[in-house]
């Protein structure tokens, strides 16, 4: 592990010459976050039936933020009730009428940007500047781009009269809360469906505040409900036998049993699960360039991406020199207060993922890859993980084979463009690649062998609601966003 001098702020110390910042903390004022939460169904907030309830943490500091109830089977059950009776009303609008509803709640999200990249950043760890800049300008894309859509599903693709399948389950991961609600619940609620979501346990708090949002937009009651809980709450949402649709994102292992459990009934299923994305570097690639891309493609919400470049393919002959680059680059990244906004690196989602990520680089070291990282202080409290790379990697190692979901990047070097794909797909997964190169038909050529459902040329982690996005193998099937993500929601 390499040390080098860094200030009591956390971050690393800047070379001599250069200016340093000093800290610029965002308001946590702008966000007014209650002592507890009940479920949002038909249109109400209540307790749980069975009045349990759950705590929230702040990752970054461990503190308390609000107790929220935590949904049972009998709370399911109200809250598929309360869809389906809304889902008669809903799907009988012209499309024209729910793309109003659309659009103002897109407005609100935009109205409302501020508070809600705040609470995101409490809730979730990440840095301030990346929920205000990244997630919410695209929660509120995707809700602007599906209502426009609402009214022309007949021209989608998908049959001259495609009608809504009904009742959606929709479970979404804590990395990116209020966007993965975003991918979801918009192109439902665009296509005539109502919704059942249950947000992550560690994150309920983006979707409580969404909910406030739909009825501040007037949504007719039932048709979104918000269920928080763990994962016994999924589990009875998804085997509900009046849901129709699942669509879940999160781990792999927990896709596979979703599929067990939705296999030999009638409902629809889309799954976007983990990836160990490749990002390959060939020797013409424009360097300065690339090592932005590699930081931006790992270490940009703490690796915690279901398509992080989380293995970087290197051609031999700029091994050393991107290394060199990529090296200098990280002693650079702020690493600490989510709510400063000069943060690059925020907290851990949990001390459950930080302990995952850690058992894995331990696993790393002790089968022999070289071990570097980042010169960073570490705040005391709350959950944290310096960006790291291991270099000597072979394919064998575990750190190259399975999704650590953290910032950490393993090295690995090729000689021929054939060598890159074959290395690149030797995995499990399929979600996401990425490809450096100046020459534009070498990126043709790479990414049609790549078996990723995204693949990303001289750029990595660029999102846009037009765009579809999903993977194959264990990264899931189905797509979300684009006319692509109509589909799902369609019968036709």
């Amino acid at each position: 592990m390499t040390h080098d001098a860094t200030h009591p702020s956390g971050s690393p110390a800047a070379p001599a010459g250069l200016f340093t910042y000093a800290p610029a903390p965002e308001s946590r004022a702008v966000v007014d976050i209650a002592p507890s939460y009940g479920l949002f169904v038909d249109g109400e907030f209540r307790e749980a039936a069975d009045g349990s309830v759950m705590t929230t943490l702040s990752p970054a500091t461990e503190e308390k933020l609000s107790e929220v109830a935590h949904a049972g089977e009998a709370d399911v059950d109200a809250a598929v009730r309360a869809a389906r009776t809304a889902f008669t009303g809903w799907s009988a609008l012209p499309g024209a009428e729910r793309a109003k509803y659309l659009f103002r709640i897109a407005r609100i999200i935009q109205e409302r940007s501020r508070e809600l990249a705040v609470l995101e950043t409490l809730d979730n760890g990440k840095p301030i500047k990346e929920s205000r800049d990244a997630d919410l300008p695209l929660v509120a894309a995707h809700f602007f781009y599906y209502a426009g859509w609402a009214d022309k599903l007949e021209h989608a693709g998908f049959g001259p009269a495609p009608r809504p399948v009904g009742v959606a389950a929709q479970v979404i991961p804590w990395n990116f809360p209020l966007l993965m609600l975003a991918w979801k619940v918009a192109p439902a609620l665009a296509c005539g469906n109502t919704v059942v979501l249950k947000p992550a346990e560690t994150t309920p708090l983006s979707a409580l505040f969404f909910a406030d949002i739909c009825r501040q937009a007037g949504l007719p009651r039932g048709v979104v409900n918000i269920l928080t809980g763990d994962g016994a709450t999924g589990a009875a949402l998804v085997g509900h036998e009046g849901v129709d649709k699942v669509a879940f994102t999160g781990s792999t292992a927990v896709g596979k049993e979703i599929a067990r459990t939705v296999a030999g009934t009638d409902k629809r299923l889309t799954l976007e699960l983990g990836g160990k994305g490749a990002n390959i570097v060939f020797d013409d690639a424009p360097l300065d360039q690339a090592v932005e891309g590699i930081v931006n493609g790992v270490f940009f919400n703490q690796g915690q991406v279901c398509c992080a470049g989380s293995r970087l393919l290197v051609q031999e002959s700029v091994h050393d020199e991107l290394l060199t680059a990529l090296q200098r680059r990280l002693r650079t990244l702020r690493v600490g207060d989510p709510l400063d906004k000069n943060t690059d690196v925020g907290a851990i989602n949990s001390a459950e993922q930080l302990a995952r990520i850690t058992e894995l680089a331990d696993s790393g070291e002790a089968e022999g890859a070289r071990r570097w990282t980042a010169p960073c202080d570490l705040p005391s409290q709350g959950y944290w993980f310096a960006p790291t790379l291991f270099l000597g990697v072979s394919q064998a190692h575990r750190v190259a084979r399975e999704e650590i979901f953290g910032p950490v990047l393993s090295v690995l070097t090729f000689r021929t463009p054939e060598e890159a794909v074959a290395k690149a797909n030797n995995t499990p997964y399929g979600l996401s690649a990425g490809v450096w190169t100046e020459k534009g038909s070498r990126i043709l050529a790479v990414s049609e062998r790549l078996r990723a459902g995204v693949v990303w040329a001289n750029t990595f982690n660029k999102f846009d609601p037009t765009s579809p996005f999903g993977g194959y193998r264990e990264s899931g099937f189905g797509r979300e966003g684009g006319r692509h993500g109509l589909e799902a929601y369609l019968e036709h």
